[in-house]
């Protein structure tokens, strides 16, 4: 009977003495790392990395010291010349439409500033018009009413424009510039090429008409002479 007690106890002891292992084991392993199939987020974010193609730089085509501007492809035109990259947070439709209305403008003004300049008048002259110049006509102008009337009219159509422009933003699939004002007829029956070579024509001359202008009338003011202003 002694000897069954003594094995008891000896057998309890080596049950307590083995769930106290088991205890710090468990404590133990809570700190361990976890070992799983599973791979770490760092290595996740390095092969999601490498997944994704590696952007080419591709440089501008007129500014070969700059990065060409990605939302300028597929535009009529398009020399990669963007340099303060409005095309990266303005609609590429709206900045086309400005280039092309102020291209038009400018063309107009042009032809319109020299033709002042070399004699063309329309007879009879209102009062106050007599000898005046493209540069001297401004301020004749704005004291004699005109220049008000101009601002007026042309406020006016540009409500027609703003309404267009919104529209196209908006998807009405109009084309940026389009009002079908042609009456020549240089687009009728036109296949895309000549299409696409008219419509570069427009622009070219435009952008040459903006800095035309923009040089006449400073060397005009600079020299108050006559056509050629030199």
């Amino acid at each position: 009977t002694r000897r069954s007690s003594d094995l008891a106890i000896r057998q309890t002891k080596i049950t307590m003495k083995t769930a106290v292992l088991a205890s710090f084991l468990a404590s133990a392993a809570a700190f361990a790392p976890a070992s799983n199939n599973g791979r770490s987020a760092t290595m996740l974010f390095e092969d999601a990395a490498a997944a994704e193609p590696e952007a080419k730089y591709v440089a501008s085509e007129s500014l070969p010291f700059m990065e060409y501007p990605p939302n300028l492809k597929g535009y009529v035109g398009d020399a990669g010349f963007d340099p303060f990259r409005f095309s990266d947070f303005l609609p590429m439709d709206f900045l086309r439409e400005a280039e092309l209305k102020h291209g038009r403008i400018c063309m107009m003004a042009t032809a319109g500033f020299a033709a002042v300049d070399l004699g063309l008048r329309v007879y009879p002259l209102p009062e106050g018009y007599e000898g005046l110049t493209s540069v001297t006509a401004h301020d004749a102008l704005v004291k004699q009413g005109g220049m008000g009337q101009m601002l007026l009219w042309f406020s006016f159509l540009e409500i027609f424009d703003t309404v267009a422009v919104i529209q196209m933003l908006n998807g009405s699939g109009r084309r940026p510039g389009d009002f079908g004002f042609d009456p020549a007829g240089f687009l009728t029956n036109a296949d895309a090429k000549k299409e696409e070579d008219m419509m570069l024509k427009e622009l070219t001359n435009g952008r040459l008409a903006m800095l035309a202008f923009s040089g006449m009338v400073t060397q005009a003011v600079l020299t108050q002479g006559p056509f050629p202003y030199v």
